[in-house]
């Protein structure tokens, strides 16, 4: 797989690391697939800026998306063992999530077609400034409708690693399955990662703060974005970063990767070991999915046994690649176009 090998110069060249030998402190991608559990949804994009959907204006997609399904459709396509628990509409929504999954290596088995509600949905309009509006259709739609079934346990049986998204918990019904879920692969000797990925139009209350604690107290690796790091935490910004690394590591996390968009990604270890990658230099499409695809593209690199500085080349090159591309999935790339992506690119200094 290439995991013992040191990285290329040209990547050697932008990491700074300290000596300090790490653990991997995810199971190896042999003891059983990466699992992700939630929402599966399709996106549809307005082509013009503005605020919201007050309006009538045109409209691109649909495109296969939800948070989890981004990621784990990332992990499949690097070459990482990776199933999906989820539920979709019996309609061509479903379809086109269901086969693009299957297509790039991912396990649907316990993908639950629900054959009275819809596939789940989501409209996104980018302001004038780069952010974004969301309508979702999401936990009254197929994408809420998720059980514990036999195929969810046949798939959680066997898997090695969960990843959670901090999307789902807000739904109950959805935390339940991965409570039980992680329970099951903790025991066995498998991991957990976390990726936050608030979202302010999910909404939230005392129950999902609870939640996400229990399960920041599980997760192996944690991969916040900018200010998820201090909620995470739960420490204040204003008490700096390493503050928010310590409080994360002492309560039992092993691994953090913090991703800075246009800045890189920077790793730190419960060892002391920080490894910085830059950010590869490319003009931005659309955003949407690119912190799912280096998750996505990191988790799979650990787990087939390349170290960290490995891996963040690849998740940043992942992340960098998809906001080429319009559409929140369809830039996820295979191992050989993320090599050949790295090879083309130059990097942010």
């Amino acid at each position: 797989m290439g995991g013992g090998s040191a990285p290329p110069r040209h990547q050697r060249a932008h990491l700074r690391a300290t000596a300090m030998p790490t653990p991997n402190p995810l199971s190896p991608d042999d003891f059983g697939p990466t699992l992700c559990i939630g929402e599966i949804l399709v996106e549809i994009v307005a082509n013009t800026a503005g605020s919201g959907f007050l309006e009538p204006q045109p409209l691109t997609g649909p495109y296969p998306s939800g948070a989890p399904a981004i990621f784990i459709d990332q992990c499949g396509r690097f070459g990482g063992s990776a199933a999906m628990i989820g539920s979709v509409g019996k309609d061509d929504f479903g379809r086109v999530n269901t086969d693009r999954l299957q297509r790039d290596g991912v396990d649907t088995s316990a993908i639950h077609v629900d054959p009275a509600l819809p596939t789940g949905t989501a409209f996104v309009r980018y302001r004038d400034d780069g952010d974004r509006d969301f309508v979702y259709n999401m936990w009254t739609s197929a994408a809420g409708a998720l059980d514990w079934t036999a195929e969810v346990e046949a798939v959680v049986a066997r898997a090695g690693h969960l990843h959670i998204m901090g999307t789902l918990l807000v739904q109950q019904r959805i935390w339940q399955v991965i409570e039980r879920a992680a329970g099951i692969i903790k025991s066995r000797g498998g991991s957990v990662s976390l990726d936050p990925n608030l979202r302010k139009e999910l909404g939230a209350d005392a129950d999902t703060a609870s939640r996400f604690a229990a399960v920041v107290s599980m997760a192996d690796l944690l991969l916040p974005s900018g200010p998820e790091l201090f909620v995470a935490a739960g420490t204040d910004a204003s008490a700096g970063e390493n503050a928010a690394l310590a409080s994360l590591f002492a309560g039992g996390a092993r691994e953090i990767v913090l991703k800075r968009g246009a800045a890189g990604s920077t790793c730190f270890t419960a060892e002391g070991t920080r490894i910085d990658a830059p950010a590869f230099a490319v003009t931005e499409l659309d955003p949407t999915g690119a912190g799912d695809c280096f998750g996505g593209a990191y988790v799979a690199a650990r787990r087939l046994g390349f170290d960290m500085a490995q891996a963040l080349t690849y998740g940043n090159a992942a992340g960098a690649r998809n906001v080429t591309f319009r559409g929140p999935m369809e830039g996820a790339g295979t191992r050989a176009e993320l090599d050949a992506f790295i090879a083309g690119k130059g990097r942010v200094a």
